[in-house]
Order: C-alpha cells, then sequence, then structure tokens
C-alpha cells in the first residue's frame, strides 16, 4: 500500500479537506431522506406540464430588433419579426427581450414561411432555403451586474436537412449549421429547433434577455424572412423542442398515481429523477464529489511511501534425493553460521539482517563505506584491501582513524554528503602532492599521509572533463543511454541479433552527456573507457585497477571523441582568451590544468603553434581535413589555418599527464 508522509502543514490541510467531504455526505444522507418526497413534487410538477404541453414554451415579446447587413426586422401583432430591406449574403439578427424572474431552460426559435418568397417562403434568397449556423444568448442582470453566458449543450429540431443536422448549432465550426430544406415547397413540416443548457439558470428580476441569431453559411442569402422566439423555464432535461421529452417508461409511470404505480415504473422514475433531475439530491452530490475532488487533488501533490507487507511465507522442505514428491523435514530461515545469531524476539526474515547491517552493534558496514570513499579520494583505502575486509584482508594502517570515522558517519545519520564535505576539507586532503627523494624512500606508499597522493582519474571523468574543458558537455541530468561516438564495428559480432548492429552514434547533444549516460553492453565495454581501466561489468567490481599503457596516450590524441573536444577547446582560446597567442594558450592551459604556464611551458607551446600555423597556411587541405574529424560545426569567423593550429595545441594540452591526474 502506499502511505502518505505529509508535513505538519499539509496534514492540517488534509484533515480540514476531509471534514469538508464528511460534511457533503451528511447533506446528501440529509437530503436523501426527503428522496420519496422531493421525487412526488417532480411527479406533480411534470404531470402538470404533460397535461398543458403549451406551457412549456412562453413567446419571448422583444423590446429591440436589429440586423448586422442592414435589413429591418419589424414585430407582427402575432409576435413574430419579418425582415424586409436589405438582403445581404450573411447577416446576424440581434433580440433584445425581457425575461419574467425565475429560472432559463431552453431556447426555440421557429421559422415560418411568408407568402411570396421562393421556394416554401422560409428564407430570403432564391431558392427559400434557410441555414442558421451559430444560436448565442446572454441574461443581463440588472445594474451593472455581468452579463450571464447560456452554455448551450444539447439540441432538439422538429426538422433537420441531411448533413445540416441541429448538433452543428453546438460543435463551433466555421460553415457548419441547422438547415431546413426551405427549397422545398411541398414539405409540409415545422422548422423549430430548440437549444439547451445543461441545467437550468437563475433570472432576476428585471431581467433582458440577448438571443444572436448567426447566418454566416458559406451559401449567399441563405437568412431568415420570418421567425418568432420563445424559452422555457423548465428543467432542460425533460423537454424537447415540441413540449415535453420523456421515455414511454417514465411517461407511463407520470400517467399513474403512487399506490396504482408498478414497481418497474417506480424505478424507472427514480432512476429517471437522480440521473436527471437537477433538485436537492443532484446538488448536493454535486457538492460532495467537488469535494471529494479537491481531497484527492491535495493527496496526490503529497509526497509519499509503498508500504511492503510480506504474505505468510511457504514452508520449505528438504527434498530427499533431491526428489521434489519425497519430503523430508522442514527448514526454517535463519543466517549464515558465519554471521551472529539473529537478537531475542527478531522474525527470521529479510528485515532482521537488513536492520542487523546498520545496527551500531555492527560497525562493517559503515567502516566498509569510509575506507572505500577514503579510497576513492586518497587513492589507497586506511585498509589496503577495499574488496575485502575480512579474514584476508590488510591491516588497518589508522585503526583509530578508521573507528572514528565510521562511528562519526554513522552517528551523523549516515549523511554521505556531510562525510565527503568533511573528507576534502581536511588538511590532510588539501596537502601538495609533491614529493621529495627523501619522503618517498621513507614512504614509498604514502601510508603516512604526509602528502597527497596523484591519482589517474577513473576512465568516465577523464572523458567527461575533456568535454567540460572543451565547452561541449551537456549537464543535462536524467534520462535513457546515450550513444556517444564509437569505434565501427564494436558491437557488430556481439550483438548477432540485439539492437546495437551496426551502431550508429548520436550527432545532436546526446553525443556530449556525461559517461555515466552512456549504452553499455557487458560482452563489449566502450573501448577508450575499457583502456583507462573501466570494468567490463561482468561482475561486481569493488577496487579498479589502475595502469599506465602507451595506448592510453594514443587515445586521448586519436579518438574521435577527444578530436572534438580539441576543436571545442581550440575555439574557446580563439574566442575567449585573448587576442595574442600568448594569451590564448595560457587561458588554455589555466583551463585544463588549473595553473599558469611556466616560462618554458610557453615558449615551448608557442613553438609548436607557430611551427603548426606555418604548416596548415602551407597546406589548407590538411587544415581542412583535420577540421573535418567529428561533428563539432567549423567556425565561419575563423581563419580554417588558425583553427587547425590551436586544435594541435588543445590535443597537447588534453594528452597531459597532468591533465588526467588528480594532484
Amino acid at each position: 500500500p502506499i502511505h502518505l508522509l505529509p508535513n505538519e502543514n499539509q496534514a492540517k490541510e488534509i484533515a480540514k479537506l476531509e471534514q469538508v467531504v464528511a460534511d457533503a455526505k451528511v447533506a446528501l444522507r440529509a437530503e436523501e431522506k426527503n428522496f420519496s418526497t422531493l421525487l412526488e413534487s417532480w411527479v406533480n410538477e411534470t404531470q402538470l406540464l404533460l397535461n398543458a404541453p403549451g406551457q412549456v414554451w412562453k413567446p419571448i415579446e422583444p423590446i429591440g430588433l436589429s440586423s448586422a447587413g442592414g435589413a429591418t426586422i419589424q414585430l407582427d401583432d402575432n409576435g413574430t419579426c419579418l425582415v424586409e430591406g436589405a438582403r445581404p449574403p450573411q447577416d446576424s439578427y440581434t433580440v433584445e427581450a425581457l425575461i419574467p424572474p425565475g429560472t432559463f431552460g431552453g431556447l426555440r426559435i421557429e421559422i415560418l414561411p411568408v407568402e411570396g418568397l421562393a421556394g416554401g417562403g422560409y428564407g430570403r434568397g432564391g431558392n427559400g432555403n434557410v441555414v442558421i449556423t451559430k444560436i448565442e444568448a446572454e441574461i443581463h442582470p440588472p445594474g451593472d451586474s455581468k452579463a450571464i453566458p447560456v452554455v448551450f449543450e444539447r439540441s432538439d429540431a422538429s426538422y433537420q436537412q441531411k448533413g445540416w443536422e441541429a448538433t452543428k448549432l453546438l460543435s463551433g465550426k466555421k460553415g457548419d449549421g441547422w438547415a431546413i430544406d426551405g427549397h422545398l415547397p411541398d414539405l409540409k413540416k415545422r422548422r423549430n429547433v430548440a437549444l439547451f443548457p445543461k441545467k437550468s439558470l437563475t433570472v432576476q428580476d428585471n431581467s433582458r434577455l440577448i438571443v444572436t441569431v448567426r447566418q454566416e453559411s458559406r451559401h449567399p442569402e441563405h437568412t431568415i424572412a420570418r421567425f418568432r422566439l420563445a424559452y422555457s423555464a423548465e428543467d432542460p432535461s425533460i423537454i424537447g423542442v415540441n413540449g415535453i421529452r420523456l421515455s414511454k417508461n417514465v411517461r407511463d409511470g407520470l400517467s399513474t398515481t403512487v399506490d396504482e404505480r408498478t414497481p418497474e415504473r417506480q424505478k424507472d422514475l427514480e432512476k429517471y429523477y437522480r440521473k436527471n433531475v437537477s433538485g436537492p439530491i443532484q446538488q448536493a452530490e454535486v457538492a460532495r464529489d467537488a469535494a471529494q475532488k479537491s481531497l484527492e487533488s491535495y493527496r496526490n501533490r503529497i509526497p509519499s511511501a509503498m508500504v511492503m507487507r510480506e504474505g505468510k511465507p511457504r514452508e520449505a522442505f528438504v527434498l530427499l534425493r533431491g526428489e521434489y514428491d519425497k519430503r523430508g523435514g522442514v527448514v526454517e530461515p535463519g543466517l549464515p553460521a558465519f554471521l551472529p545469531s539473529l537478537p531475542h524476539g527478531e522474525a527470521a526474515n529479510r528485515l532482521s539482517p537488513a536492520r542487523w547491517i546498520v545496527s551500531r552493534d555492527n560497525p562493517l558496514t559503515a567502516r566498509v563505506w569510509v575506507n572505500r570513499m577514503w579510497e576513492r579520494f586518497f587513492g589507497v583505502g586506511l585498509v589496503k584491501t577495499s574488496e575485502n575486509l575480512g579474514s584476508q584482508a590488510s591491516y588497518p594502517t589508522h585503526p583509530a582513524l578508521l573507528d572514528w570515522l565510521a562511528v562519526d558517519f554513522m552517528e551523523s545519520g549516515w549523511d554521505m554528503k556531510r562525510f565527503i564535505k568533511q573528507l576534502v576539507s581536511s588538511r590532510v586532503y588539501q596537502q601538495e602532492s609533491v614529493v621529495s627523494p627523501e619522503a618517498l624512500m621513507k614512504d614509498p606508499e604514502n601510508i603516512l599521509f604526509a602528502r597527497t597522493s596523484r591519482i589517474r582519474l577513473p576512465a568516465e571523468i577523464v572523458r567527461d572533463i575533456a568535454l567540460d574543458t572543451s565547452g561541449l558537455l551537456v549537464k543535462k541530468i536524467g534520462g535513457p543511454s546515450v550513444r556517444p561516438w564509437m569505434p565501427a564495428g564494436v558491437w557488430d559480432e556481439t550483438s548477432k541479433y540485439g539492437n546495437l548492429r551496426g551502431y550508429k552514434p548520436a550527432t545532436n547533444e546526446d553525443r556530449y552527456r556525461r559517461s555515466m549516460y552512456t549504452i553499455w553492453k557487458r560482452t563489449a565495454g566502450p573501448p577508450t573507457m575499457l583502456l583507462f581501466d573501466a570494468p567490463n561489468r561482468e561482475t561486481c567490481t569493488v577496487k579498479r585497477s589502475r595502469t599506465n599503457t602507451p595506448l592510453q596516450a594514443l587515445a586521448l590524441l586519436n579518438e574521435i571523441t577527444f578530436v572534438e573536444a580539441a576543436h571545442g577547446f581550440a575555439q574557446r582560446m580563439l574566442t575567449e582568451g585573448g587576442s595574442v597567442p600568448a594569451d590564448r594558450i595560457s587561458f588554455g592551459f589555466q583551463l585544463a590544468l588549473g595553473r599558469k604556464p611556466s616560462k618554458e611551458e610557453l615558449q615551448t607551446l608557442e613553438n609548436g603553434l607557430a611551427a603548426d600555423l606555418k604548416f596548415f597556411q602551407s597546406d589548407t587541405q590538411a587544415a581542412e581535413q583535420l577540421s573535418q574529424v567529428g561533428v563539432v560545426p567549423v567556425p565561419t569567423d575563423i581563419p580554417l589555418p588558425d583553427y587547425a593550429a590551436y586544435t594541435l595545441v588543445a590535443n597537447v594540452l588534453l594528452n597531459l599527464d597532468e591533465f588526467i591526474m588528480r594532484e
């Protein structure tokens, strides 16, 4: 199960939201007690509407009429609106009317024929058809109150032309709309359409209703000649364009009294009421759901942890002669004999030895870890055999220091960051690595820590510092494995059926991600990393070996990644290092090695730069070939011979022993 881990303020907020949910549930239960009364009240109201369908829709009496296209709209004595005058290709009619206080549940427009017009007389154009693309409505409360837009979610039409259904009035897609086949004069159908909001809207006294009927079809002059508007104050869920809109089962239930109603019809009425009628119960359910949603949303932002509970362990038996159907005695869980027995009362499961491993009564774990960290920063551990602190281990060179570091590490709450900071800020770590012949003779392995040991950096860091010095390293954190440059065919034989056959290196930022993200197969690791003693990962390696071979120097000079790093490094020297060769070389030297060059070092590099520059000026093809190694873009604002010459200077700096050593 998931266990939430809120802080004090978050716990208070959760308790507050839980109380809101509880209150909403209490309110819902209170309304449920009145369910029978609420249902019968609704049944009685709906029965009245069924018996008097003319009461569902009430005519709208306009107090203002206008046409966006310049037509004239006149109000007839029978309450219809007649459109005359200008006939624009598209038009929009706006009707303003006072609306009685109460509720607003729907809007209906009736399209009426005009004698003498083309087709059936419904439209003002040449064929008599009409297309309404959108109907908008707003309720304006009295005073300066903000208008309430009516959002229509359902439509119903007495007639609709194929391909131009009433539902398209809700789509919002330009050019879509409701059409009525008004060009067919013999079609004896009423052309009415009604739109409904999801639930009734409250109307204040002295409110105005403003309706806009848009007729912006791609077909010109498909505009209305005569129309009449009506509104309904009833529940939108039960009304349609022609009155009450209910299923036969619900109508049958409404036509009977409570005593005469069958259980099936009663169930139909209850189901319909709960699902569709916006009454007190539905409002209470909405409030409960909203409170529950707020609580769940807040809980999802709280940190959590998965709590694992083990099931009951199954019994294990000695199998006689290894035959699964011949059981011997029961085998109980326990620890290997070389470990101490479990404390009294501890369960014989994996959690108990895990607790013992980090117990204050077992300093071995802390000793192992601090020894490995000491080896990481000082080259050799306080116990030289960091991979073995058992009976075959070397004796600690400083046993009291090892114990003190282990105890301090445990007392700090196993704080690894604090421990590493403690090491690198110590006086022994901050010593120079320079050693005199006398000191080297007395303490060749630096057991007394009179100096800082010189350590060759791990394979991954050698590549990373080269890219970082060049400005190419991408320091993005996380993500899937990446594919930097690698020699062709490395995995073609060892990955015959894998996804690394025909390996293609990345050409985007993934090419220069940190080495820890490099894709790796145990059958063949990245060759350059293996040259620098990276383990092949076939087995767990606690302690890496350190070797120095000519192949390492050749890789730093010629491997594509390091040549690309030299390209980037050369650009930094040329753009950031100053305007003269001495300044540029000094800048690069300090960037790579963390110190300024001596006069002899600077002179040597300047002489090499001058010779390289002279060579590339006389052989621009060689300069171009060098600049094209890798995928680093060649700068257009730097002369090619200069770029190539500084690339070789950068190559030399990246190949120095001092560059890949911790001194």
